[in-house]
């Protein structure tokens, strides 16, 4: 893995199709929801312009990943 990639996926969720093509972030996340029984709500969403609204909330929780953990994840924290 390149400095470069490992930088972007720390950044953000990626997807490799298997065609070739990848997605990040927010399109990401709806390709996976699609391929893993929310089909129907990916497939609106992603959808100009609620893709839009799915990409602003991507990166505002990806922004600020510790304090949305606190609440999704709750219980003891191992330390790094």
């Amino acid at each position: 893995m390149t400095p470069a990639l490992l930088s972007a996926c720390a950044r953000a969720v990626h997807v490799v199709r298997g065609d070739g093509r990848v997605l990040r972030g927010g399109r990401a996340v709806l390709f996976i929801l699609e391929h893993t029984g929310a089909g129907r709500w990916a497939r609106v969403l992603a959808h100009r312009p609620l893709v839009w609204g799915v990409e602003l909330g991507y990166r505002i929780v990806a922004g600020h990943r510790a304090f949305f953990g606190r609440f999704l994840f709750p219980g003891p924290r191992k330390q790094a």
